[in-house]
């Protein structure tokens, strides 16, 4: 279960509903997919979770991801990628923040009109993940809106397989100076399946402690799990 802020939040609990679909718990069905197998961007908004599937404490946060936008792919200030073209993109933003920590949800699905489109879409994502370092190291940041003590961000891209979509995700973790110990876990899944290019973000911030979260392997592997079998 994931735990940030003091709080349960449940992800074992609303597994009924949220991780294990095929039991047709939860709100509709999936749009079934036209002849031809492909996805269509209708499916794609109604696989995305919505905060109840994850939690009871999740909300759509009050500021998100500009809608047309992908999410950084290396650590960090590096910028968002390129949107590949010839894509439609939907998103849909969750969060959930305590006094103690936070963790969001960004899902995007790129749907092309066929599978060839999506899979140059893939690599071209893939190629700017190869590119991340695999540490940087970022100073202390002062601005008008912005307080961020110095830290060390590490990331490791993978392949990645899941429920017959294939892929890549991206690990970043992130260490702050041991003055003002905190600690940030992202994982960037991208995902291609048919006609589609999924980018799922899981990230979890825990302020005031240096060690990484103990279940954020598990859990960003179980929500991007979730959203795939939506689709089938």
């Amino acid at each position: 279960m994931l735990v940030t802020a003091g709080r349960t939040l449940r992800l074992a609990a609303t597994a009924v509903c949220a991780l294990a679909l095929v039991a047709g718990c939860g709100s509709d069905d999936p749009e079934p997919t036209p002849d031809g197998g492909l996805v269509t961007v209708t499916t794609m908004r109604g696989a995305f979770l919505q905060a109840g599937d994850v939690g009871p404490t999740w909300s759509a946060p009050d500021e998100s991801a500009p809608p047309q936008q992908l999410v950084s792919f290396c650590g960090g200030t590096s910028t968002p990628p390129e949107v590949p073209p010839g894509a439609e993109l939907v998103s849909s933003s969750l969060a959930d923040e305590g006094q103690t920590g936070a963790q969001t949800l960004h899902q995007t699905a790129l749907v092309y009109p066929d599978a060839t489109s999506a899979a140059s879409g893939l690599q071209l994502l893939r190629t700017v993940a190869e590119q991340c370092p695999p540490s940087v190291e970022v100073p202390k940041t002062v601005t008008a809106d912005r307080n961020e003590p110095a830290y060390t961000e590490t990331a490791e891209v993978r392949a990645l397989d899941e429920g017959g979509w294939s892929g890549f995700v991206i690990v970043r973790h992130k260490r702050y100076d041991t003055a003002e110990p905190s600690t940030a876990d992202t994982a960037v899944a991208v995902l291609t399946s048919r006609n589609v290019v999924l980018v799922d973000t899981y990230a979890i911030y825990r302020l005031n402690n240096a060690s990484a979260s103990p279940g954020f392997e598990a859990d960003w592997k179980r929500l991007v799990g979730s959203v795939v079998q939506r689709v089938g």
